[in-house]
């Protein structure tokens, strides 16, 4: 016999996604990489104080954890990291260097050894930091990207590239590290080495402008002793996005580049697949990859609008090719080693896996016949195991709704979602608005048990890409110039009515949550609109002026003035959009959530905010953690959060979930 449906209001129904089950699925597989014929990776470790481990599949299949805590395998470049390893083989034996977090020195580890430094530490500021490490073994050294910080200040910084030496000579001799470019661009990515050696191509911008809005495509020629040329532009400028910069295998300029409105993939100039598609997105960490060429001249692709899936394209005929699988969405990482291919991808019911391609010797023909699915593609690691029955994961739907000038809104929609129970007829459900971060980023239609801890009890998502949101193209990116703290929260807005208008959602029982950005929209809103019930901040930007003179960290120091506009020219802007000198307009009540080690979204952001709601009968909670940055990574966190953010509906919409702590709201 069946399970019995039960009949129990929204909110209250049992669920067997806990707020531990959901912490210890926190984070996804990155940056992988080829150490001879094995696939390489970073991976999240929630429960062991949420450091990244570095992971290897042997021949055997085995997966192995390569450095045991706490090392911690993860680059603080731009704050936001970048490529943090990299790996060759030598007389047999591998040998990677990799960033630990917690000094940011470079480490080499050898098998059968233990990691050794290669980089000192400096006093100075946030020190030295190093991303995108490249082994160059003929000339003993490990060309990367690096960060001097030369003051005390957040913008006290300077970037280059720099070749470290592999033997250890500059762990404590910061003069022993070569810089092979000087330091008149701001911002740098590592360089890619053409396959014959004979040329080097990198990425450079410039404040204020982001890497999404403008930057450069640098060429220089590499000398027999490793030294650098005169560089000149080869593409690109003030305009123009360059995402990632490679060489083909005969030694011609691969590049994501952004003209025509779309992240579309050149070779020397030429367009290779023309498509309103994003074959690109924004370089929030150093060393992102949305392409990489194969040794039968073919390239693997990450592309789409609105998701990425991986393609294989023929740059000869134009011809593209996606390949087959559960997968519907691929992180911006991507290895090759001759005709394999490693990526990660994910679905709505799956989280984040490490896939394998063999595009095998015959792809060329079968990609030029533009017939069927090319290669074979299988997990290789951290594979999804569904740790509950999948029939409580959650069933979302793609949508597009109207926004208030007749513009387009994409979204997410998770309805509540539960094999076991029903919700008494004609009774709308509670609906959370996500907005994301960035904001120049967007939602992943992928599996996240965060979001199937509130649709299995019976709370329903919705998901915002809101204008301003990558994946798009550059248009829909550019409706949230100077209007940050408008768009974004008018296009939640119309989300979250729509969803009420036509029955969907609850008008009564409507929140809205977010993160970074996210927190920003979700405070904005709660300070210029009475949509929202009740809202979850976290790790929030709240006080424009203050955030953008010095209050962050340098590599968004100046994100406001396409955000918002000129400080100088517009400070009425930034003091009517700011959550901080809007507070006394918040009326409904809020949970604020906030890392105390954040450098790029401070905790003095919501103590001012605090402060000026204080007194005003608002009810409220401030949680504050001690050893989280900007996002939770560790296990205990998490868990904290999930439960509080749902004692918060439960509170404010009437809800009764079983087993959940409850929330102490101060007034």
């Amino acid at each position: 016999m069946g399970e019995t449906v039960r009949t129990l209001a929204y909110g209250s129904w049992p669920s067997p996604i806990d707020a531990a089950l959901a912490a210890a699925h926190e984070g996804r597989p990155e940056y992988v990489g080829f150490v001879g014929d094995e696939a390489w990776w970073t991976e999240p470790r929630p429960t062991q104080g949420g450091r990244r481990t570095l992971v290897r599949r042997r021949a055997d299949g085995h997966e192995e954890s390569v450095l045991p805590a706490p090392w911690n395998v993860r680059s603080r470049v731009v704050e936001y990291g970048g490529q943090p390893w990299a790996g060759a083989m030598v007389d047999g034996r591998w040998l990677v260097v990799f960033v630990h977090f917690a000094d940011q020195r470079l480490y080499r580890y050898e098998e059968g050894g233990e990691p050794r430094p290669l980089t000192p530490v400096s006093a100075v500021g946030g020190g030295l930091r190093w991303a995108e490490p490249q082994v160059r073994l003929g000339l003993g050294e490990v060309w990367c990207v690096l960060e001097e910080f030369t003051g005390d200040g957040p913008t006290d910084v300077r970037r280059v590239l720099a070749a470290v030496p592999l033997d250890g000579s500059a762990a404590e001799d910061r003069d022993a590290v070569r810089e092979l470019t000087d330091d008149r661009h701001r911002f740098v990515t590592g360089p890619r080495i053409s396959p014959d050696g004979r040329r080097a191509a990198w990425l450079a911008w410039d404040h204020p402008r982001m890497p999404w809005d403008g930057t450069e495509l640098l060429v220089a020629d590499v000398g027999a002793d490793g030294t650098l040329g005169i560089p000149y532009t080869a593409a690109g400028g003030p305009e123009e996005s360059i995402a990632q910069v490679d060489w083909s295998t005969d030694n011609r300029l691969l590049y994501t580049a952004d003209r025509t409105g779309w992240w579309n993939l050149y070779r020397d100039g030429e367009p290779l697949c023309r498509r309103e598609e994003e074959f690109g997105g924004p370089l929030w960490k150093l060393g992102l990859r949305w392409f990489a060429p194969l040794e039968s001249g073919l390239i693997a692709v990450v592309h789409g609008r609105g998701s990425a899936v991986l393609g294989i394209l023929d740059p000869e005929s134009g011809e593209l090719v996606d390949v087959s699988g559960p997968w519907t969405e691929f992180a911006p990482t991507l290895a090759v080693s001759g005709d394999r291919v490693v990526a990660v991808g994910a679905s709505p019911r799956s989280a984040y896996e490490v896939v394998e391609l063999d595009t095998l010797p015959q792809v060329l023909g079968s990609a030029r016949t533009g017939g069927t699915p090319i290669g074979r593609a299988r997990v290789i690691g951290a594979a999804h195991e569904d740790a509950v029955d999948p029939a409580h994961y959650p069933e979302p739907q793609i949508r597009t709704f109207t926004g208030p000038a007749g513009q387009d809104v994409h979204a997410h929609i998770y309805p509540p979602h539960n094999p076991g129970c029903t919700a008494p007829d004609d009774t709308p459900p509670p609906y959370v608005v996500w907005a994301h971060g960035g904001p120049t980023d967007r939602a992943p239609l992928v599996l996240d048990l965060a979001i199937a801890y509130f649709t299995s009890r019976g709370i329903g998502v919705a998901e915002v890409n809101y204008g301003g949101s990558s994946g798009y193209g550059r248009e829909y990116r550019n409706r949230l110039r100077e209007q940050w703290g408008v768009v974004d929260v008018e296009d939640c807005a119309a989300v979250a009515l729509a969803l009420a208008d036509e029955g969907t959602a609850d008008r009564d029982r409507l929140a809205i949550r977010g993160g970074s950005a996210g927190g920003w929209t979700t405070a904005a809103s709660l300070t210029t609109t009475d949509v929202y019930a009740c809202g979850t901040i976290l790790y929030p930007i709240l006080d424009l002026e203050a955030w953008g003179t010095g209050e962050t960290h340098d590599f968004e120091s100046r994100y406001l003035e396409t955000l918002v506009g000129p400080l100088a020219e517009v400070p009425g802007r930034y003091a009517r959009r700011s959550p901080t000198t809007q507070a006394d307009r918040v009326t409904v009540p809020f949970l604020l959530l906030q890392g105390l080690d954040d450098v790029i979204c401070p905790p003095a952001q919501c103590e001012r905010f605090l402060a000026r709601t204080a007194g005003r009968g608002v009810p409220h909670a401030y949680l504050a953690f001690e050893g989280e940055g900007h996002g939770f990574r560790r296990a205990e966190t998490v868990i904290r959060v999930l439960e509080a953010e749902l004692s918060l509906y439960a509170q404010v919409f009437g809800l009764n979930p079983p087993g959940i702590p409850k929330l102490e709201l101060a007034e």
